[in-house]
């Protein structure tokens, strides 16, 4: 046994000593040069720092994307778990400028939810609009859940993520978008779709990368495709084209986005379908004629002329969007320059705004339907953007915190220790879909609970009728201002039309009254 030990200490000194010899005449670490052997620690300390803040260091409510209240709260409500949080908020709320308070009202005509902490779960909240209703598409629906996922490409996600996120969509009727990289057999397993088109026309292009109609009508026919979302730009690196490179591009991945395995995977940073407004809106009203289907876009917000134009063009030549996603600038599922991650495009509740102004002020925003994304998964965060004039939004980066991510921040590596952002067979063999599905599900339908009750409380029957009246922004400690006022809304603004507005009511009445809508998107008639 000693002499085992006695080899072990020469076997571990020995490699001691090739590792300082090697540091001391290597050239490219001066930390090393200078302090070999224990300067390594100063490296594996900084590889563990996201974990070792989230756990030792940050407070509650310090770190970002998401602090640990946040991530605790989706954990939690991810295995229907007690979710509450005890001896008041530790929010700094008095001294916060730009915090917002949510208005309860003291009587309403409402009748209340069930309040207990896992109660409520069976709510359903259907979207307040029929999704390509107002411009006749033969395939328009309403959506049955205001909750959706959000666009995240197999390629960019795991295949297990990927599978999990479907069956879980599937459990609560909520959408799920493909993202840009096609339909992989992973988004196959129940879940209605949302299919993005992107830059690169992934999964609907043909042998020389351009746009092929044929394999689009193709896709559509024989996959549950409920809209086509055109992706101009996205909150993590808007206007800005994506690389996969060849080593990661797998059969799988190539087989869904219609490119070589084992090549380059491009993404242009600009459509060549379309190159202004103009051409875009006849791209949309082709691509309706041709599938039947609601057809939308997607974009971050910079510059708003494009809106404008946009919007002039719909009030006045009849051809338009069925839907328009915003997202924020502060979205992040996508791997970016740390430039544009951080500094390019507006966030959410300033982005959103601006464009649901531009159009409402052309009475087009009672026909069009309004999604949001950028974190928006929180309860707090969805009742305003609800407020500003959201009929729906989707998750993203909290989805994947539902399946076992855990923030570690090395989605753009491969080497997603939880095994959702990665394709290392070995990380994703530790996220088993099975599993993790009911999590997703669980997630989707407390974030529609807990809407719902807020709802309740502001007086109303469903988030969609929560108004910019029922919200105050705080400038600090003795002073606060209407959301009506901080967004420059005029009265009326952010809510569906007055005919939506009590068919949804209407529903919601029903459901209160033993009936619910089935768990799956239905058709508009």
């Amino acid at each position: 046994m000693s002499r085992k030990r006695s080899a072990v200490a020469v076997g571990a000194a020995t490699t001691a000593a090739a590792v300082v010899v090697r540091d001391l005449f290597q050239r490219e670490h001066s930390l090393l040069r200078n302090f070999p052997l224990v300067g390594h620690a100063r490296y594996w300390i900084e590889t563990f720092g996201p974990e070792l803040r989230q756990y030792i260091v940050a407070a509650n409510d310090e770190e970002r994307p998401f602090t640990r209240d946040q991530r605790r709260w989706i954990y939690s409500s991810s295995k229907k778990e007690n979710n509450y949080f005890g001896f008041g908020t530790d929010n700094d709320v008095e001294f916060t400028t730009g915090f917002p308070v949510i208005k309860h009202r003291t009587f309403s005509q409402s009748s209340a939810p069930a309040s207990a902490p896992e109660a409520g779960h069976e709510v359903v909240l259907p979207c307040a609009k029929v999704v390509g209703a107002a411009r006749g598409r033969p395939g328009a629906f309403r959506p049955t859940s205001v909750v959706n996922i959000s666009g995240m490409s197999f390629g960019a996600l795991s295949g297990n993520a990927i599978e999990a996120l479907n069956r879980g969509a599937a459990m609560t009727g909520a959408l799920h978008n493909t993202g840009e990289g096609g339909i992989s057999p992973y988004h196959r397993h129940g879940g209605d779709l949302v299919f993005q088109i992107g830059t690169a026309y992934f999964g609907c292009r043909d042998a020389d990368g351009r746009f092929d109609l044929a394999r689009l009508k193709a896709v559509v026919a024989e996959a549950p495709v409920r809209a086509l979302e055109i992706k101009l730009s996205q909150g993590a690196k808007p206007n800005l084209g994506g690389l996969l490179p060849g080593p990661k591009v797998t059969a799988e991945i190539a087989e869904a986005r219609g490119v070589t395995a084992g090549r380059d995977c491009v993404s242009p940073s600009r459509h060549a379908e379309f190159s202004d407004a103009d051409s875009m809106l006849d791209w949309v009203e082709l691509l309706a004629a041709e599938t039947g289907l609601p057809v939308g876009i997607k974009s971050a917000v910079g510059d708003l002329d494009s809106w404008h134009q946009i919007a002039d063009l719909m009030a006045t030549t009849g051809r338009g969007v069925d839907f328009v996603t915003i997202d924020g600038g502060e979205g992040g599922t996508g791997a970016a320059p740390l430039l544009f991650a951080d500094t390019v495009s507006l966030p959410f509740f300033l982005a959103f705004s601006r464009v649901y102004r531009i159009l409402a002020e052309r009475n087009l925003h009672q026909q069009i339907t309004f999604i949001g994304s950028g974190k928006l998964g929180l309860p707090d965060n969805a009742v305003q953007a609800f407020a500003l004039g959201c009929d729906m939004v989707s998750v993203a980066r909290e989805a994947m915190l539902s399946v076992g991510c855990i923030q570690s921040q090395k989605c753009h590596t491969d080497t997603c220790p939880t095994g959702v952002a990665t394709q290392n067979s070995w990380l994703t063999r530790g996220l088993a879909p099975d599993n993790k599905a009911p999590r997703a599900a669980n997630y989707i339908t407390t974030l529609r609970r807990d809407l719902a009750r807020v709802a309740q409380a502001c007086g109303v029957d469903h988030p969609g009728l929560i108004t910019t009246d029922s919200v105050e922004i705080l400038d600090g400690r003795r002073s606060s201002r209407p959301m009506t006022e901080v967004y420059g809304y005029s009265p009326g603004m952010g809510l569906p039309s007055d005919a939506d507005c009590a068919e949804i009511a209407r529903l919601m009445s029903d459901q209160r009254q033993g009936g619910s809508a089935p768990p799956s998107a239905t058709s508009a008639s």
